[in-house]
């Protein structure tokens, strides 16, 4: 509480583990995907016995082992930047946040890691049906992977199961029901999944129509391209509907990232139901929007899913926000007091009394003479107070320009995979050559989706790490500019190699195709296997 802070320090410590995190997010949406595209392939074979399906499992399985490999790398490095650049975040909840990416790496990361090397190297070693359980496990494993994650990422937007102990300084851990029972964190963590099958699916629907329109192996590219429509459809219409559910979440948890989210400035109490903003150019300095266009009354029942609750707008939020500095910088200079003497039994009383407004206290040391708390008094508690109250506002053209990109995205994806499931099923999607030349060029846009989703989760969240608990401007590490300037291009250059190494391996298998595995090197010995995959030009099956 005494530390200086150095804002150059947070900005870089922020922009690193960003970009961190997005590099990362690169290869979990597919491997969450498409694990469980290569079950539902697999489960067709062991229903039918055909073996083309089990054909179009290993040849998909291989590049889903590409990017496993290569996502476990980038996620590895991601944990310990928690304890290297947030120190003091790390202090704050780490017998909370701790706890949930244990778990995940005790029963998921483990789960999978071990099943996955079985999955590759098993075909023809084991059952079918003891191979397939196999593949369910490595799916099922990597949902959890996300599950916890997200749980840990949950109490950071809405903390639930802790209780602050003023001993300690500390978080401590209060309820585990409550902290894997968060609304925000099951929303989430459904919303993420299936928006990697989402991901799986279009991955497997692009390539499988760049095999169409080379007019190669089409007996694995028809059937692949099937599942992967119909799987589609089903997923993006999740991905908006689960949406839908935690934005109704975030209007009760986090008003104020939603009020930014939708470009509210200010609360309309005579509107029954406020207007969507199709378009608008928010200015967070003039404190409106400079341009916009809006649909009347669509916003309060997307939001509330009622006709009459108000919404509040960002300059209502912010005055009544005003209150809770002022409480919770008393609550801080008790805390203080208490640190300094443990017997100061009133400093301790004048904590608990505002202690639920502690957060405030601390995102008003950045505006405080030295970032002392002690220093603000009548001359300059207005200007404490006004300051604070503002900050706690995010980037408002980021979050309503994010969320509507990542919007288009998903409603864009439905109508690709619609039309798709269509003239699929009806086994004409041969004789759309401009559909196929969507569905492929298509494959990036879940990557841009997930990406801008992640944006608006956490560009919403600021300027807290824990929401309204703990700010981001104290959850660093103490570190030198220098330092954080070196790791930032270190970890630039690493995670854009991993980038490099995916694309390169993606593009070369993926233009290869199933037949790959019959030149020199590729070609599988008896039995398959990863290493060498069953032999996929043999004319047995390529007439099935």
């Amino acid at each position: 509480m005494d530390m200086l802070i150095n804002p150059t320090v947070v900005e870089l410590s922020r922009l690193q583990f960003a970009l961190t995190a997005l590099y990362h997010f690169l290869f979990v949406p597919l491997t969450l995907g498409l694990s469980f595209l290569l079950a539902t392939m697999e489960s067709v074979y062991v229903i039918t016995g055909k073996p083309i399906y089990k054909e179009m499992t290993q040849f998909w399985g291989k590049l889903f082992a590409i990017n496993f490999a290569l996502g476990v790398a980038t996620g590895l490095t991601m944990e310990f930047e928690f304890g290297t650049n947030w120190s003091m975040y790390s202090h704050f909840v780490g017998d909370i946040f701790g706890t949930p990416l244990a778990i995940e790496g005790l029963m998921a990361f483990f789960m999978e890691s071990t099943f996955v090397g079985i999955m590759f190297f098993g075909w023809d070693r084991i059952s079918a049906k003891a191979h397939l359980v196999v593949t369910y496990l490595v799916a099922l494993g990597s949902n959890l992977s996300a599950l916890w994650i997200l749980i840990a990422n949950g109490f950071m937007q809405d903390p639930r199961g802790g209780t602050f102990d003023p001993n300690t300084m500390r978080l401590e851990f209060s309820s585990f029901v409550q902290l894997i029972f968060n609304e925000d964190a099951q929303a989430k963590f459904v919303h993420t999944s299936i928006a990697g099958f989402v991901t799986g699916s279009m991955f497997v629907m692009g390539i499988s129509a760049f095999y169409l329109l080379t007019n190669k192996r089409k007996d694995i590219a028809l059937r692949s391209f099937r599942i992967a429509a119909v799987f589609g459809v089903i997923s993006t219409i999740g991905v908006v509907t689960l949406g839908d559910a935690l934005g109704f979440i975030d209007a009760k948890a986090q008003p104020m990232k939603v009020a930014a989210m939708e470009a509210i400035w200010n609360t309309d109490y005579n509107t029954a139901s406020a207007p969507w903003n199709l378009i608008a150019f928010p200015d967070k300095a003039a404190g409106k929007n400079l341009f916009e266009i809006g649909v009347p009354y669509v916003l309060t029942p997307l939001l509330t899913h009622s006709e009459d609750t108000v919404i509040p707008g960002i300059h209502q939020l912010v005055d009544e926000t005003k209150p809770k500095v002022v409480n919770g910088i008393k609550a801080m200079v008790a805390l203080k007091e208490y640190n300094h003497d443990h017997s100061n039994v009133q400093a301790l009383a004048t904590f608990k009394q505002y202690q639920a407004d502690m957060g405030y206290g601390f995102l008003a040391m950045q505006y405080a003479p030295d970032q002392d708390l002690k220093k603000v008094d009548a001359s300059n508690l207005a200007s404490v107070v006004d300051k604070t109250a503002h900050e706690t506002v995010p980037n408002v053209w980021v979050e309503f320009w994010a969320f509507r990109i990542m919007v288009a995205f998903g409603f864009i994806m439905l109508a690709i995979f619609a039309f798709a499931a269509y003239f699929s099923l009806k086994n004409e999607v041969e004789k759309h050559p401009l559909l196929l030349k969507v569905a492929l060029w298509s494959i990036p846009l879940p990557w841009f989706a997930c990406e801008f989703g992640w944006i608006t989760a956490e560009n919403g969240r600021q300027p807290w790490t824990v929401y309204n608990m703990l700010p981001t401007f104290v959850s660093a590490s103490s570190h030198s500019v220098g330092y954080m300037i070196f790791s930032l291009i270190g970890f630039v250059l690493l995670y854009s190699s991993f980038i490099a190494a995916e694309m390169y391996l993606m593009f070369k298998y993926a233009r290869l195709g199933p037949q790959a595995s019959h030149h020199g090197h590729d070609q599988a010995p008896a039995g398959g296997g990863m290493a060498g995959q069953p032999a996929f030009a043999k004319p047995s099956l390529a007439k099935k």
